[in-house]
């Protein structure tokens, strides 16, 4: 029996299929995508397929339409093997002149020089798919919508049962279906992400784009990533982070590249800054914010578990933020939102902003809990919102504190939301 509910992602797979002729759905390997994508497909091609994939590969190149042949919705999975069956779906889809043909898979983003010819604009949608949030691994109670936060309830409601070694375990377990679906003890459920990055450090992160890379230094790189998270640290930083343990000819060029192959199999996921208009002329800084795309990455590369978090506050505080910025994403994604960063130059930030497209937006600090670091908070997001010019965008919809402990979900009598993340959902 499956221990995690319906994933978010699935209504939006629906959504995109009705209004475009195909779907491209693209995430970190083990995070579910041809799970989702098989129980709405109803033929499939496997490209990758053991015994077949020398054959499928042939065929993609001789006369890839047959390859497309089946009932539709047809998944394409592991496409980016077979670059060319981009252009052949296209193709297919413009002279069906039908919707919801093609569902197509991928863990890679295809490298620059792979021979597409056409973008597909008009024809594919795109959808990120993520490890999985709380609220879909039963974690999370769902009594507090983040979607309804932006009609400024006056009432919320909702408990919270977690206490702070769990939330290092979560963190530290990640949101891997593998580690949440069996019936596993902590230990083997937390070894899930370990595998995840040996696999990563040793081979996925070579065979992107077929550039073979050294995996100690991926290793050192990803240490570094794992200790600036949430921060803004430069490639320079991070260069003289991990320099005495490698080369003095590692230089920022070869961080870059490396950065992109984590990017490319989607391993770590920039929070971009947030521009609103302002009353003063505060400049915004506009460096993107470190993050992993789950926090056992982080845990892993770090070498930490659950118990060494409890130790280390600091670090804990860190990763938590890159668990409810997972999550954040996962719901703000199905109410076609984004997540942004604010910090100024005065040194004022907002962990989160998660902006909507008609304009709407909502500012969320992120805390381990405490009255102290809830106060802290608070006071940067009333700074933050007496610095936004009203007169040239809409007013917050609402003000947030995301804590990791604390009994209940409420409203201040200021107005501000205390919100566990293990009562949040979509």
């Amino acid at each position: 029996m499956s221990r995690y509910k319906k994933r978010i992602v699935d209504d939006l797979l629906v959504r995109k299929l009705k209004g475009k002729r195909a779907v491209l759905i693209q995430g970190p390997k083990w995070c579910g995508k041809t799970t989702t994508a098989e129980q709405i497909s109803k033929s499939i091609l496997y490209v990758s397929e053991p015994g077949q994939m020398k054959k499928n590969l042939e065929m993609a190149e001789l006369d890839p339409s047959y390859l497309l042949e089946g009932d539709i919705p047809r998944l394409i999975d592991e496409w980016q093997i077979a670059p060319n069956l981009w252009d052949a779906v296209r193709f297919e889809v413009d002279h069906r002149h039908k919707r919801g043909q093609f569902i197509l898979t991928g863990s890679t983003v295809p490298p620059s020089n792979a021979n597409i010819f056409h973008t597909g604009t008009g024809r594919f949608a795109k959808l990120k798919m993520r490890t999985m949030s709380l609220y879909e691994s039963l974690e999370s109670s769902g009594e507090v919508s983040l979607a309804d936060l932006f009609n400024s309830p006056e009432i919320i409601r909702g408990t919270n049962k977690m206490q702070l070694s769990d939330i290092a375990y979560l963190i530290c377990r990640g949101g891997w279906p593998s580690a949440i679906d069996a019936e596993l003890d902590h230990d083997t459920a937390l070894d899930q992400a370990k595998d995840y990055y040996d696999m990563v450090v040793d081979s996925d992160i070579s065979r992107v784009d077929g550039m073979v890379r050294n995996p100690q230094r991926v290793d050192l790189l990803m240490r570094s990533y794992a200790r600036n998270q949430a921060t803004q640290a430069t490639m320079t930083l991070i260069r003289s982070d991990i320099v005495t343990n490698d080369t003095d000819t590692l230089n920022v060029d070869t961080i870059a590249s490396y950065l992109n192959a984590l990017r490319q199999i989607f391993v770590i996921e920039d929070l971009p800054a947030w521009n609103p208009n302002l009353r003063s002329k505060t400049a915004i800084r506009t460096s993107f914010t470190r993050y992993f795309t789950d926090p056992s990455i982080a845990a892993a590369a770090m070498g930490v578990g659950p118990d060494d978090l409890l130790k280390d506050l600091n670090s804990f505080g860190f990763l938590f933020e890159t668990l409810c910025v997972r999550d954040l994403r996962v719901y703000a994604d199905s109410i076609d939102g984004n997540v942004f960063h604010y910090r100024d130059s005065k040194g004022l930030e907002c962990d989160t902003v998660i902006h909507l497209r008609n304009g709407s937006f909502g500012l969320i600090e992120i805390k381990l809990g405490g009255d102290k670091l809830i106060e802290e908070g608070v006071s940067n997001l009333k700074k933050l919102t007496r610095k936004i010019d009203t007169t040239k965008m809409k007013a917050p919809s609402f003000i947030a504190i995301i804590t990791a402990v604390g009994t209940y979900a409420y409203r201040r009598k200021d107005g501000v939301y205390i919100i566990p993340i293990a009562s949040l959902k979509n």
